[in-house]
């Protein structure tokens, strides 16, 4: 059998446990950084992202050792560029789930992957996409008659997420294409360097206590190293649009994970406006020629 790309199609058995692979690491990710906005009050959005990012590079290096790795002149700014947009998305993110629910905090984040996929585009229907997902943020935004809804403060810090989210991803796919599986390792290393003195700064010596190592070890393992392991695994054996499509659920994995473990609760209006969201990015993750998205 062929496929809608001409490519032959794979046996239906074959593309369940890659599909079942996106579905666990999407929950992952969602329920670790359900489980670490639980930390904020502790060592702040500061510290846990320090935590997160600290504990999943050592555990990165351990599995993946990056130092086999050999970093050249040319390649060593594409890979800096990828750690430090890795580190500024993920604390962004943390930032801005201080004030604004899990749910709404991804939908607005998705905007930097979204806008790769359409910038490297220029047919019709991609217009159409761009319109559904402004439709779908502009009722997120706080602005006009949903002002209340929303602080004007984590909405900006979720966009800047997703900036960095995009640049993360212009910046990997170079990284990768020279260092392979080793650039999430070296990646993730120069993100902690970024960020750990941040959160060092912000918290202090409450990172190195007991239960709050054993905490952050519980967000790294969620929110990095188990949700990237199956994420490259599920890329490897996934067509692209399909892998892409899937990713586009991700919104509303967040804002259920935030109903279910923080009892966030939206409204109805902002449950469309997400789901415009996540309409506009499968449309384009089926209808791009290439789609790359992955998580934060």
């Amino acid at each position: 059998m062929i496929d809608s790309t001409g490519a032959p199609a794979k046996p239906r058995g074959t593309m369940l446990l890659p599909l079942a692979a996106i579905v666990v690491a999407m929950v992952s990710v969602q329920g670790g950084a359900s489980y670490a906005k639980r930390l904020f009050p502790l060592v702040g959005a500061q510290g846990t992202t320090a935590l997160r990012l600290g504990i999943a590079a050592i555990l990165l290096a351990i599995v993946m050792r990056p130092w086999r790795s050999r970093i050249s002149r040319t390649t060593a700014p594409a890979l800096i560029g990828y750690g430090v947009a890795l580190g500024a998305m993920n604390l962004m993110f943390y930032l801005s789930l201080r004030t604004v629910p899990l749910g709404i905090a991804v939908a607005l984040e998705f905007l930097g992957p979204l806008a790769v996929a359409m910038l490297s585009s220029r047919r019709a229907i991609d217009f159409v996409w761009i319109a559904l997902a402004v439709a779908g943020v502009a009722v997120l935004l706080p602005i006009g008659a949903s002002a209340h809804d929303v602080d004007p403060g984590g909405a900006a810090l979720a966009i800047g997420a997703g900036i960095g989210w995009a640049f993360y991803i212009l910046f990997g796919q170079r990284a990768g294409a020279a260092h392979g599986a080793q650039t999430t390792a070296i990646g993730t290393a120069i993100a902690a360097i970024v960020v750990v003195p941040v959160g060092i700064a912000h918290a202090g010596a409450d990172l190195l206590s007991a239960p709050l190592l054993w905490s952050g070890l519980i967000v790294a393992v969620l929110s990095s190293a188990l949700p990237y392991s199956l994420e490259m695994m599920a890329l490897t054996r996934l067509p692209t649009q399909t892998f892409g499509t899937l990713m586009s659920l991700e919104p509303a994995v967040a804002a259920v994970s935030g109903l279910a473990f923080l009892g966030e609760t939206l409204t109805g209006v902002q449950w469309l406006a997400i789901g415009a969201v996540m309409f506009a990015s499968a449309g384009t993750a089926l209808t791009s020629r290439s789609t790359t998205v992955l998580h934060d």
